[in-house]
């Protein structure tokens, strides 16, 4: 008989050449373990065991690779998607949070908790070439704009948000923005930044030409998550106090949809096409799906225990 794991990898790699359907990949920080989601049929394929306590999560862009942060181990842990297992482990500093990846695939971030750092990795040599000092203590998010000339990273214990010039490889600038600021979004041109500001409930919204706010609008309770719309109509925001999803219409930068989704909604990610939003719901160990043209939850997916983190190709 074959082991599971082994089963497990081959349905990937099958299911993975025969769909034309992205896959969404679930970091289960309870559980030590990735759920992979077929997008077609709204359910688990396969289960990837990693590390002790997995959180940040990114693909590369040709969705060969898979890049995780592994809190307790305090290393970036790299999974060949096609193989499901783990490639290389990169050591990173004490309790890294979120992983992002540069829109051209060269470089990736990771925010390390108890450093105030965030570091920036060549993706192909797999080695640190930057460590930025955070003027915010216990960075989380560290989000490339699209053009890969700033970065803007939030703190959980700040008020503001830190503007990193990549090409210097420091802060140039702090912006106040409320209490414990947490997920960041870029438009897809890349001239506004939306950022969550948990304790304040609200989502700040910056013109990336100045580097200043210029709209604050009112979220739910314990404003965490962002989220962009491909077409840049439309910002998702998880609020972790009511269980609920927040849509932004960038137009008139105000809330049209509030959306139950689960306990604790977390961090998401969305397809490709734009049609369907997956939300890591910790408290409920579980996935919800939302229709984007509907704005409603058609799906709820049991994944592994405290998901906190999705991503999607």
């Amino acid at each position: 008989m074959r082991p599971s794991w082994l089963i497990a990898i081959f349905c990937h790699a099958f299911f993975s050449a025969a769909h034309a359907a992205p896959f969404a990949y679930v970091s289960n920080e309870g559980s030590a373990s990735v759920s992979v989601i077929d997008t077609a049929a709204d359910k688990v394929v396969s289960t990837i065991k990693i590390g002790e306590k997995p959180r940040g999560i990114a693909l590369s862009p040709d969705a060969k690779r898979l890049y995780i942060s592994d809190q307790t181990a305090n290393a970036l842990r790299i999974i060949d998607v096609d193989k499901g297992s783990e490639i290389a482990k990169v050591p990173l500093g004490d309790s890294p949070e979120a992983i992002y990846v540069s829109a051209d695939g060269k470089w990736l971030s990771a925010a390390i908790e108890e450093n105030d750092q965030v570091l920036i990795i060549d993706s192909g040599t797999q080695k640190i070439v930057k460590r930025i000092k955070m003027k915010g203590k216990n960075p989380e998010h560290a989000v490339f704009s699209p053009d890969g000339k700033w970065m803007y990273a939030s703190a959980e214990e700040a008020d503001s948000v830190d503007i990193i010039d990549l090409d210097r490889g420091e802060v140039v600038k702090s912006v106040k923005v409320g209490d414990r600021p947490r997920g960041i979004g870029f438009l897809p041109d890349g001239t506004r930044a939306y950022v969550a500001a948990e304790n304040a409930d609200t989502i700040n919204v910056f013109d990336t030409k100045t580097h200043d706010v210029i709209a604050k609008i009112k979220a739910g309770k314990r404003s965490n998550g962002v989220t962009v719309h491909p077409s840049g109509k439309f910002v998702y925001v998880t609020s972790g106090g009511d269980g609920t999803v927040q849509v932004i219409d960038t137009g008139s930068n105000a809330i049209v949809a509030t959306i139950p989704v689960g306990k604790r909604p977390w961090n998401m990610a969305i397809t490709p096409d734009g049609k369907k939003l997956y939300v890591a719901c910790g408290r409920s160990d579980a996935v919800a799906v939302v229709d984007t043209e509907s704005n409603k939850k058609i799906a709820e997916i049991p994944v592994g225990s405290l998901p906190w983190g999705v991503a999607i190709r």
